[in-house]
């Protein structure tokens, strides 16, 4: 089974899953023209989640586009051969209920263009809310940590924009701590001293100081450095628009530029940042969607 084969079977697996129990969904087929065929793992998501995508009948020659919520969303193909083409779409934590498409563009034999959509319910999450207190600093910000902390914003970003047109993963997605299944606070709506805050984007791994830290999967460290906020931070590029986040470490073992290999350690559990204690905050963006990174662990049956 091919690398793509294998995160493409765990995201349809766990795409119906969040936070809490959710019915599952039957996968959605629609018949295009010219013989294409539109599949999603399903017709609704929950905020945070997973869906797969799916383009067959396709020739080795054509070529496609695709938007998801009006948003340009990368395929690939699993050989330059396959006659399916492949996509993830994340559904943000924050994403407004309501109805959406994924949409399709390709050109005809006869050179008209054409087009093909399926609509996506997306439903409200079930998410707790948590009462935190943390050092001032971190909520009512002077104004030189104000900068830094716009400055890392942007330096996210310009990360999150950028989209390696290549697989780099190989294979399944693993938790970043050994000897752990799970985490929590995904998706947690915060209030930090008494101060409404954005919602928990990442999931979290309690665990002592000093514990090893290891990649999720092989990529490209995109960001290795101190941030505001997160503190320690390694963020690795997997390919595709689809990037894991490593925060508040106590030490870093990569540097920005570094390939890395799965379940390689890149560096410690620790307390920077924004904390109320040793833990790592592990994230998952999809082409700037923040979802849910346990869903994205391959679950065999």
């Amino acid at each position: 089974m091919t690398r793509a084969s294998l995160l493409l079977m765990f995201a349809c697996l766990l795409a119906e899953r969040t936070q809490g129990k959710q019915p599952v969904q039957a996968p959605v087929k629609k018949p295009c023209d010219s013989g294409i065929i539109l599949k999603l793992s399903s017709g609704t998501a929950s905020q945070g989640s997973l869906l797969l995508a799916e383009i067959s009948g396709a020739k080795p020659s054509q070529e496609f586009s695709a938007e998801w919520a009006g948003r340009p969303v990368p395929l690939w193909r699993e050989t330059a051969a396959s006659p399916t083409l492949r996509a993830l779409l994340g559904v943000d934590l924050e994403k407004p209920a309501g109805r959406y498409e994924w949409k399709i563009s390709w050109t005809g034999d006869d050179g008209k263009p054409l087009a093909c959509s399926v609509p996506v319910t997306v439903r409200v999450g079930k998410f707790p809310t948590e009462r935190l207190t943390v050092e001032k600093q971190f909520v009512q910000p002077d104004p030189e940590q104000q900068k830094r902390a716009e400055e890392d914003q942007k330096k996210m970003k310009a990360i999150y924009d950028t989209v390696t047109p290549e697989v780099l993963w190989k294979g399944k997605f693993v938790v970043p701590l050994k000897g752990v299944s799970t985490g929590g606070n995904f998706g947690r709506r915060r209030v930090l001293n008494g101060e409404a805050r954005s919602p928990h984007a990442g999931v979290d791994f309690p665990a002592a100081a000093g514990t090893p830290v290891y990649a999720a999967q092989s990529g490209k460290v995109v960001l290795a450095e101190n941030l505001y906020y997160s503190g320690n931070t390694v963020v690795i590029d997997h390919g595709f628009g689809i990037y894991t986040l490593y925060a508040h470490l106590s030490e870093i073992g990569v540097h920005a530029g570094d390939p890395v290999e799965a379940s390689a350690e890149i560096g410690k559990v620790g307390a920077t940042g924004r904390v109320t204690g040793p833990h790592l905050h592990w994230g998952l963006t999809i082409d700037h969607a923040r979802v849910n990174a346990l869903q994205i662990v391959q679950r065999q049956p």
